[in-house]
Order: C-alpha cells, then structure tokens, then sequence
C-alpha cells in the first residue's frame, strides 16, 4: 500500500460525519494523528498533526484550518502568545463592540484574515461595528476534510472546506490543500475562494503569518525584494530606516507596522526571509504576488510576556479598514461562480542554505523608502 486517504469530516445537507478524535495512522515516514483539546479555553478545539520525516505540522480545522505551529527539525516555526491558545471560537467575542475580539483568539503561525474583510476595524459614523477587525474566516469551522498519505511521493496532503455565509448578503467558500514534504522542511498550500451565489460579491485576504523566537530576537532579519515601503503612521515612521532589523523585546513597547511592494522572481512568485538573531535558522514565505500584491511587515517588539512577534502579512490589499480598502480599489471583485486562487509556502533554511536564499531573493539597487504614511496606503 503505497497511498492511502483518510476522511475526517464530511458534510452536507442529507448528513454529517464529524472528525474522528483519536486518528492515529502511519505509512513509512508519513502519519496523520488527530485529538481533541482540553482545558480551558482550549476545550473542544480540533488539532490535527501532519507528520512527514522530521516536519510536523499542527492544523486547526475549528479556526478556519489555521496552521498552529510548524516543528522543522526540532526548530519551532510560531509564537507564544499571552492568549495561550489554540482557543476554541466560542470564546472569541467576535461581535465585541471595540471590532477587537479576534485577539481573544490570536495564537497561530499562520492565521487567515477574511474572506469579507481583513483589515482594521471598520466603523460607521454611529460607532457601529461594519467589520471587526481581520474578520471571520480564522474563526469558522472546516465541512470537510481529508489527508492524504503517498509514500511513493514522500507527501502527505490535507485537503478542507470553510464557508463564509450569510443569507442574502455573501456566500463566500474556502477550499484548502496543504502538502508536507518528507525530504524537505517545506509547506506548501492553495487557497482557493469561489463566489457561490448567483450575485456578484467581493473578497479579501491577508495571510497573517507570525514569528517569535528562536527565529526573531536582536539582529534578526528580514531579506525581501522590497520596491517601495512606507511607515503605516506615525507610530511606525521612527522604524522606517531600520524597517528589516529587530531589537531586543522591550515591555511597553508599541506595535510598529509598514506597508510594501515586493518584487516577485521570473517566476511570479515572492519572498520574504527571516534570518535568525545567530544566523543559523531562517525561515522563508513564499507567495504569488499577482493574487496577493500588497505586503505588510508586523513588528510587535514588546515584552515576551506580551508576545514578541513579528508578521510577514501578504495580502489582497493592506489591512486597513474595508471600506478604505474599497475607495483605493482593493478589494477582489468575483462574479457568481468564480474564484481567485492563493499559493504559498513556509520553509525552514539552516547554515549555508540561508546564505543560498538570501542571494536568491536580493536584488540590486536600493528600496524607495517613504519616512512618512503614504497617502493611498494608509487610512489617515
């Protein structure tokens, strides 16, 4: 038996099968292991562990199938977050009427912003909540999902469904395929989102994919083919010199934010690279660039009790409020039945290998760097 799937939820509306809680199967270097959480505002929550040679990965299918955590050759691709998650969607007050509930809930490596909106959020001239803030696909269920182990190829493949409904207003779908590879610390994933109802709709994305420690700490960096970058406001024009570069966490510090265009290769495809403070782990994001145009760097450089983290964000649009997302045009229109389509990828380098991608994604000539908020960029 060189390949072999496994259904984990199915539904649809004559039945449901929900997920198996104790899954645990293995093919050569390949395993699929699924548990129920407990605890807290863990209990109920979905995980499901990946296995492919010495690379792990852990899904959250309850969270919109957020990725956790990456284990890549015993290094920790994620963060530690004050929330101590992975926190089940019942307890994410997402209809909180600061727009901010979806921080009760934030604790992943990658955590997708959508699919109706993603940015700030967004107010009425009442005060009233239009979107809150990164919107709702990181905290809905999967419908369906499955994984799929071939030992011949050295992959293991879970595929998943998430749905963005609401009853005369949007009918939005997220289908998911995420491959692990057995000889390589490499994930790679495709997102693609259809308009299901006979109604024109819009869509947004950001990918919210954060790093704490071992990968960030002082004189960590970031190595992108940046073209254009501008601090996000005043709070973040101080950084605008020293935008790729990390210092120690300092309790009290603020969130510092830029917003950017990134050259992609011949190939369509960008890049960013975080190199470790001792330059001997790194990771890389990888995406297409002619679907997510618009990239948003993350520096959250407080305490480490408050979560030091940094965010290498591509997206549809920056993240700022939709409805200012929608004046400057960015926003996805898709017609009833069609879709757009996201690829991405996390890969861990260590020793010459960093040095290797570095000289791959590093191009000639000097980034234009704006000291203040660009106007068009940023909300006010």
């Amino acid at each position: 038996m060189s390949s072999q799937t496994l259904q984990l939820i199915t539904s649809h509306r004559a039945a449901s099968f929900p997920a198996a809680d104790r899954v645990d199967f293995s093919l050569g270097r390949l395993a699929v292991r699924t548990r129920r959480l407990s605890g807290g505002l863990r209990e109920g929550v979905l995980l499901v562990e990946l296995v492919a040679g010495d690379t792990k990965v852990f899904v959250l299918p309850d969270r919109g199938l957020g990725i956790w955590k990456i284990m890549a050759g015993g290094v920790e691709l994620g963060w530690q977050s004050p929330v101590h998650g992975p926190v089940h969607p019942r307890f994410v007050p997402l209809a909180d009427s600061s727009g901010l509930g979806w921080l009760d809930g934030f604790d992943e490596l990658v955590a997708r912003c959508g699919l109706v909106s993603n940015g700030a959020p967004d107010l009425d001239g009442s005060g009233r909540v239009r979107h809150p803030l990164h919107g709702r696909i990181a905290n809905l269920p999967a419908h369906h999902l499955d994984v799929t182990l071939d030992e011949s190829a050295g992959t293991i493949t879970l595929t998943g469904a998430v749905d963005e409904t609401r009853f005369l207003v949007h009918s939005l779908r997220m289908t998911t395929s995420l491959t692990l590879h057995a000889d390589r610390h490499r994930v790679s994933w495709t997102d693609s989102v259809k308009n299901l109802s006979d109604r024109p709709a819009t869509m947004q994305m950001v990918y919210h994919v954060n790093f704490g420690p071992p990968l960030l700490g002082p004189g960590a960096e970031v190595v992108a083919a940046v073209e254009e970058l501008a601090p996000r406001d005043s709070a973040a024009a101080g950084d605008a010199a020293t935008w790729n570069r990390y210092v120690a966490p300092q309790g009290g510090r603020g969130e510092q934010v830029h917003f950017a265009r990134v050259k992609p290769a011949a190939d369509g495809i960008a890049t960013a690279l975080l190199v470790g403070p001792d330059a001997r782990n790194a990771a890389s994001l990888s995406w297409r660039a002619d679907t997510l145009p618009y990239f948003t760097l993350w520096k959250n450089q407080g305490g480490l009790a408050d979560g030091y983290v940094t965010g290498l964000e591509p997206g549809t649009n920056y993240p700022n409020p939709r409805s200012f997302e929608e004046s400057q045009g960015r926003v996805v229109p898709l017609a009833p039945n069609a879709s757009v389509r996201f690829d991405l990828a996390i890969e861990h380098f260590t020793g010459s290998a960093i040095d290797a991608e570095r000289r791959r994604i590093t191009v000639a000539g000097k980034p234009l760097i704006h000291p203040q908020p660009k106007p068009g960029w940023s909300s006010g």
